[in-house]
């Protein structure tokens, strides 16, 4: 029995009842003190009477295994690993890689797997084992779980929803952050729940001792039991935390057992796994075997099954290990290194006992870090490198396999780490071109932090340093972070360090013209490398961000919908909010802005999901243009609060387009003027912020405050050659020289924005500056046409302020009562306005005829998941089946 839990035990059957009777997921961490009953707690969890025939899953971390990528995975997944076969083949490969060389399959090169890939088998492989009955996965001592098992586990818990699946993580107060996972927090026994416990175990104690154990443990349930056992506690003169005194209390109860279950003890400690073929073939060096442990099972201080040795509890293995003299655990490390038939586990036990520089084995730490790599196993290959790095006698190896050792760790989405990687390197590089090597990643680490103008001065200040093949990479990726950040001067030493250099790159060249306004220059020479990009497929990520300074939201969107299907193929899944981020920027101008909200829903909660706090936030300054258009300033206010640095551009623009469009148009001017003044008012979200500071000078009555803006903008457009962004331009011009208009430039941008199609938001405000300019010059009649029009628009887009606006510019026409409530009616809400961004998204690969094993593998979702959301939509569809779908006429998903 369990004494003092009632509260846990009640959420744990909580949790499983529900997966049993409504296939509903859930996970859980437990959390406290070494002692504090976590491991009973999940023992309970897997006993018969509560798990009731569901399949238990395990896996415990061990201390020894951090370093070993996917050490845990291989653990918890080892019995169910028939069913990896049947996974999309991007996840089986993903766990066959998981599984190591000795798996069933060629592991993935490093280049082609994504580090979140095997989260999403691990979640696919639970759901489809949950297909036949609910799955309890029980993960203990999850601090010491090796990096990539915590992320691919992690992954697979938050995004768990109706699969009939349960994952119960036990973990110390620290080393084990979990952000977004529930926790419960174990607390000390009471003194009555202590007594009860004692008793129940111990009933021979006397009196006056089972006070003192009460007293001495605290309150610690393993602390309490081990003290009541073994009747050995400290002199409570010179108390030591509990935890040690736990130890103190083991290794006093190792140390009366004979000398040979001492040794296998350590034998087994220093393994650490408790793999039998191993651990025996080390003893065997020693005369031992495995009989020489039954005293210590008999004391119940380990578990011996068919094929491995189980410690009752780490602090057990930590005594043991910990209690033996150095010499000893050399000479244990040196037999099972020996012993050992996985290279990793060779050369972990040959560098536990290296104390001083060898080459040999530096070089085997650091094969073992690239065929952590080869898995994706990011940290672990990290501390390998490093590793290798402190055992390297040469400086320059050293320094290598330091800047090694920064780049995996950045890849792990540690950028911390890996600056003080990188500047431990660079401290030992003996060459300018290992200076360059490093800068690379220092600047990335920068940039990740929200410091452009420093990634981009770094860079730039070393690419001249680099080797030839890598300086135009170097350059083109200076001028790009210098460029989100308006720094003109980088840009331009960019552009004549590739010249000295004998250097081309197109994109420097084009940035350098830009950045000097001179559009006529540069837009079309980054208009080619877009155009090329699409071609030959390649680069699609930079040539995304090129298509956004262009303004060609079509080829833009293709180019974006390309690289997202290409990320969701692969399972690309740490790059996907990148693209996701580019995609609902153009869908906001298509006018897609359902399917833009669903496509920045979906990259805010991979990057949450992920740990890319930054970009959450740069997809919610995007995601605020929806908002300023919608006129919902508390909404907008949240999505642009922790947005970082380099989306503050898009965030002001946002901000001034919502004043705009309330009619605060001094503070619009005022924030809009910031904007053209700021470093950034060359990028592509804030150009087109200029036509809203036109209007904005315009309506506050200051128009002589809007002829820069208007000078700058029509330079962009007439250089653009893209029909809307001329249109806007001259809009703006007849809005500015409106007492001087005749309406033909009104009529000609109409015809721009009818033959181009792009931007309705656009176009809308065109109409309805339109219909205003033809109501005030008595032509009512011909004004109701463009103001009907920008009506019908706004409402679709849910624009409620600018509705407004043209409903009362037609109410001014004469336009009756009844007439606009028709108008209103026929633009009802579309029936795919009643979905949630996910179920839409769902609903519309559906409708395409895509199994919902295929969309599951699409979204990172579970196929239960999807068929969960298809539930829920047909009902707000007014349907009952995917057949019904087609005739919806639903337009494809992005």
């Amino acid at each position: 029995m369990l004494y003092g839990r009632d509260d846990e035990l009640a959420r744990l059957t909580e949790l499983i009842d529900a997966a049993r009777d409504h296939q509903r997921s859930g996970s859980i961490v437990l959390r406290g003190e070494a002692g504090i009953g976590k491991s009973a707690l999940l023992e309970w969890a897997a006993g018969d009477e509560v798990c009731r025939g569901a399949r238990v899953l395990r896996v415990t971390g061990f201390e020894a295994e951090r370093d070993i990528a996917f050490a845990g995975i291989l653990q918890l997944l080892w019995p169910v690993r028939d069913r990896v076969e049947s996974l999309p083949e991007a996840q089986a490969a993903a766990l066959r890689g998981a599984f190591g060389p000795t798996g069933t399959g060629t592991i993935v090169g490093a280049a082609e797997q994504d580090r979140f890939i095997c989260g999403l088998a691990v979640l696919t492989l639970l759901a489809d084992l949950a297909e036949d009955g609910p799955v309890l996965c029980l993960i203990d001592d999850a601090q010491w779980l090796d990096v990539a098992t915590t992320e691919a586990l992690l992954f697979a818990a938050r995004r768990l929803a109706v699969e009939g699946v349960v994952m119960m993580f036990a973990a110390r107060e620290n080393g084990f952050a979990t952000p977004g996972l529930p926790e419960l927090q174990l607390t000390r026994l009471a003194r009555a729940d202590a007594e009860h416990l004692l008793s129940e175990r111990h009933a021979t104690l006397s009196p006056s001792l089972r006070s003192r154990v009460v007293r001495e443990s605290d309150g610690n349930p393993l602390a309490l039991l081990e003290f009541g056992s073994t009747r050995r506690m400290p002199e409570s003169s010179a108390p030591l935390p509990l935890a040690e005194r736990v130890t103190a209390s083991f290794r006093a109860q190792i140390a009366g057992l004979p000398d040979k279950t001492r040794d296998m003890l350590l034998i087994a400690s220093a393994e650490g796994r408790g793999y039998m073929p191993s651990l025996l073939a080390a003893a065997a060096t020693f005369g031992l075997g495995l009989g020489d442990l039954e005293e210590a099972e008999r004391a119940g201080l380990v578990e011996v099954t068919g094929s491995a040795i189980r410690f009752r509890h780490p602090l057990i293995r930590s005594a043991s290990y910990h209690g033996a003299v150095a010499a000893q655990r050399i000479r244990v490390h040196r037999a099972l290194s020996e012993a050992a038939d996985d290279p990793d586990c060779r050369v972990r036990h040959r560098a536990t006992i290296t104390m001083s520089p060898d080459e040999a084995v530096a070089a085997d730490l650091e094969k073992a870090a690239e065929r952590a790599l080869s898995r994706a196993g990011y940290g672990p290959a990290a501390t390998l490198y490093q590793h290798a790095a402190e055992l390297s006698p040469s400086l320059s190896e050293r320094s290598r396999r330091l800047g090694r050792a920064a780049d995996a760790v950045f890849r792990a989405g540690r950028p911390a780490e890996a600056d003080d990687f990188a500047q431990r390197a660079e401290k030992l590089a003996e060459s300018p071109a290992d200076l360059a090597r490093l800068a690379r990643i220092r600047a990335a680490v920068e940039f990740e932090r929200g410091d452009p103008p420093a990634a981009a001065r770094l860079l730039i200040a070393q690419a001249e340093h680099a080797e030839p093949g890598d300086v135009p990479a170097m350059l083109r990726t200076g001028a790009t972070y210098a460029w989100s950040a308006g720094d003109a001067e980088t840009i331009g030493r960019a552009v004549e360090l590739l010249r000295a250099t004998g250097h081309d790159d197109p994109a420097v060249r084009a940035l350098g013209h830009l950045i000097k306004a001179d559009y006529a220059a540069g837009l079309p020479l980054l208009a080619e490398q877009v155009a090329a990009a699409r071609s030959e497929g390649s680069d699609l990520t930079q040539a995304i961000y090129w298509g956004l300074i262009v303004g060609d939201d079509r080829l833009t969107q293709e180019l974006a919908v390309a690289e997202a299907a290409r990320c969701r193929r692969e399972g690309l899944i740490g790059v996907l909010p990148n693209v996701l981020q580019a995609l609902a920027q153009v869908q906001i101008a298509a006018g897609l802005h359902r399917d833009a909200e669903a496509t920045g829903q979906e990259a805010i909660t991979i990057a949450r999901d992920i740990g890319m706090e930054r970009r959450e936030g740069r997809v919610g300054a995007v995601l605020a243009r929806l908002a300023a258009i919608e006129g919902d300033e508390e909404r907008l206010h949240r999505l642009v609060e922790h947005a970082p640095p380099p989306s503050g551009g898009l965030a002001d623009v946002a901000l001034g387009l919502l004043d705009l469009g309330l009619g605060r148009y001094e503070a619009a001017l005022v924030r809009l003027e910031e904007v053209a003044q700021s470093p950034r008012r060359f990028t592509a979200g804030t150009m087109v912020a200029a036509a809203d500071q036109i209007e904005a000078a315009v309506r506050a009555g200051q128009p002589e405050r809007a002829h820069e803006a208007l000078a700058r903008f029509t330079s962009w457009a007439d250089a653009s050659h893209i029909p809307w962004t001329r249109a806007v331009a001259l809009r703006s011009q007849a809005l500015l020289h409106e007492a001087d208009s005749s309406g033909k430039a009104y009529e000609e941008a109409l015809h721009l924005h009818e033959e181009d199609g792009a931007r309705p938001f656009e176009r809308a405000r065109t109409e309805l500056l339109y219909g205003e300019w033809l109501r005030r010059a008595r032509r009512r009649s011909d004004a109701r046409g463009p103001l009907r029009s920008a009506a019908q628009i706004f409402e679709r887009l849910k624009a409620t302020p600018w509705a407004e606006r043209a409903r009362s510019e037609l109410r001014a026409t004469g336009e009756t009562t009844s007439t606009l409530a028709s108008h209103q009616q026929a633009t009802a809400p579309d029936l795919l306005d009643r979905l949630t961004p996910q179920e839409l998204q769902v609903v519309r690969l559906a409708a395409e005829g895509i199994s919902s094993r295929e969309i599951a593998s699409q979204l990172f979702l579970s196929p239960r998941t999807v068929e969960y959301h298809l539930y829920k939509a047909y009902p707000k569809l007014g349907i009952s089946s995917r057949k019904e779908l087609a005739r919806l006429q639903l337009q494809p998903v992005p």
